[in-house]
This record gives C-alpha cells, structure tokens and sequence, in this order.
C-alpha cells in the first residue's frame, strides 16, 4: 500500500528562499514489484548542507543520481513528484536540457574519485573541458580558469598538478580535483555521495572543511549522501533520514541529534561509539533492509522494528513535530507513546 503525502514544509534553515525542492517523488526500476524510491520530500536552501543518511541500499545514491538525470536511459520510470531546481522544474526525461544543467547549475562529486577520473587524460584536460562544455571560453582562458580553481582547492603545486594523470595524485589530492572539477563552473548545487569514505580521517577533515568554506564563500547549497553520522555531526544544517527508499525522519540536525523520533533514526543514533563511559557492545539495528522483492506493506521498517504494531501495516504519513521537525511513524512522538503504554 503506498500513502501519498502532501509536501512539508521547508525545515527552518535561516531562509526563506529554496534552491532545490523534491516533492512527493517515486521512482520504480524496470521489472520491479514497488517503487525503490517512495514518495520522498525534501528541500534545500542555498548556503546549507542537507544530510541523506542511511544504510547502504536506503536509495540515498539513486536520489541523487535521478536529480542528476544520471540513471540509465529505459531503467527506471516516474510514478509521481517532481524537481523544482531554482524556481523551474527539472525535465529529467529531456537529457540534453539535463546535460546543460549538469556540471554547471548543479554538479556532483563522488565516492570513489579514482574511478570517477579518466586514467588517461592529464588532470588539465578534465577540468578545462567542464569549462568548454559550458562556456564560450578559449582554451587559453579555460587553462587559467582551471588553474585558479585547483589552487582554490588547495592542490600544491598547481601548474606541475596540472599535467599529472590521476595514478600519480594521492586520494586526497584526487578528490579535491573532483571537487574543483565540480565547481569550476561556479554552481548554486552541488551534491556529494560519500565524497570521504574511502579518505583517512585526517583527509576526511580536510575535504570537509574545504567545501564549508567553497560553501561559504559562494552561498552554494549543498546535498551530502553519508551513512557516518559524524560527518553529519560536523556539517549538516539539515537532515534527511532515508529508510529502504523513503524519507522516515526531517528536520535541523540539532533536533535530529538530541530529539530523535523514529526507531530507526534513534537505531542508527545508539550505534554511533562513544568517547567516555563505560565500555559494552555496540547496539545493532537487526535484520537488513528489504529489497524491492520483499518490500513490507505499509511502514518499511516494520519487520525491524521493535515497537511495531498491527496499524504498521498502513504507511504513516510523514507528519510535522515542532520546529520543522517531521517523522514517519504512527507512534510518535515516542515519549507520548511510551507514558501511555507504560
């Protein structure tokens, strides 16, 4: 059973304007018995960072390659919602409107920067033909516009950088040239999938804090796809919690931290390790999440859940809490629940 659900409110992020809102979308996969993506609302604003969290297989990835218009030609269709990306809405269908708008208006980096990268073209030639692809430049002036930007990323070195192949750059010194080859074109979006996962920690905080301040320098609005939730910590001014497609838990990352509200957001939050304390077993949310064969009728967590009951057969509504606060669940808020029950 799929429950539709009008499109909430943007959380309150310190702006009125909105960069990029997804309303109410579903996406389903060629041969598939129910949508891998369900009616998913969220929005963005420019100058914040919104957080998709989740496990592996939540749909988080395949999000955002929809925005992207990035997934293969025939492999998925709509069945509702849309993209509205500064004040117009996104024909995903119409990829040559889409390619214009990708590496521009709206980019992305991604995990693995290795095999994002072309082994056999020089750094150079990568990043100039993103400008060439979207501006009337010379060659000449898009050299030096590729330059300046490796330099803004903190690539030491630049000038000899330039002329280097991907195997001779470290996984730090790759990602930061995605993320220069991403923002060479100065867009108002950009999205990160897991843009640290495959960096040590010290790298990690590097590349964080390199897109804070790029973000805070140009006002671009940013979407960051993680499941570590210290990254989320450390750079979210919104979060989106994502379970097997669809969005079970909004609101600023304050409330998401201290006020969890759904078992699986409140699941991921009692795994994270502590630093103090005594020490014990990490807790576990059992089970996996479902596939598109075996999707559960109504909530999507309820086969893992520990409060679940007959009514979780029908899907809940993502409802509004307090302070842009929303969440997914027919129990909350849980504290209400549980005085009841006791």
């Amino acid at each position: 059973m799929v429950q539709e659900s009008d499109p909430l409110p943007s959380p309150d992020t310190g702006s009125d304007k909105v960069l990029l809102e997804v309303r109410d979308f579903s996406l389903r996969f060629r041969g598939a018995p129910s949508d891998q993506i369900n009616h998913v609302n969220f929005s963005v604003s420019p100058g914040k960072t919104l957080c998709v969290v989740g496990e592996s297989g939540c749909g988080k990835s395949v999000t955002s390659l929809a925005m992207m218009g990035l997934l293969p030609a025939g492999a998925a269709t709509i069945g509702s919602g849309e993209m509205i990306f500064e004040g117009q809405k996104l024909d995903l269908a119409d990829h040559t409107a889409m390619r214009k708008l990708r590496g521009s208006r709206m980019t992305m980096i991604f995990q693995e920067p290795m095999t994002s990268l072309n082994p056999a073209f020089r750094i150079s030639d990568q990043i100039v033909e993103a400008v060439l692809a979207h501006s009337d430049a010379s060659k000449s002036e898009a050299e030096d516009k590729a330059l300046a930007i490796l330099k803004r990323v903190g690539i030491p070195a630049a000038e000899k950088r330039m002329r280097d192949y991907p195997h001779q750059l470290s996984g730090g010194m790759r990602q930061r040239v995605m993320i220069a080859m991403a923002l060479v074109n100065d867009p108002s979006l950009l999205i990160a999938d897991e843009p640290t996962t495959a960096l040590d920690v010290t790298i990690q905080a590097q590349i964080l804090e390199l897109i804070r301040d790029l973000q805070a320098e140009t006002d671009m609005g940013t979407i960051m796809i993680t499941h570590d939730l210290g990254v989320v910590a450390e750079i979210a001014d919104t979060v989106a919690v994502m379970y097997a497609g669809t969005i079970v838990e909004t609101g600023p990352a304050e409330r998401i931290f201290n006020d969890p509200q759904h078992p699986y957001t409140i699941g991921l939050m009692s795994s994270i390790p502590q630093l103090s304390g005594p020490r014990g077993r990490l807790a576990t949310v059992p089970g996996m999440v479902p596939t598109t064969q075996n999707m559960p009728e109504g909530c999507r967590f309820a086969t893992r859940c520990p409060f679940a009951q007959p009514i979780c057969a029908k899907e809940p509504p993502l409802a509004p809490l307090e302070g842009g606060h929303a969440v997914a669940c027919h129990f909350a808020p849980l504290e209400t629940h549980l005085e009841q029950s006791a």
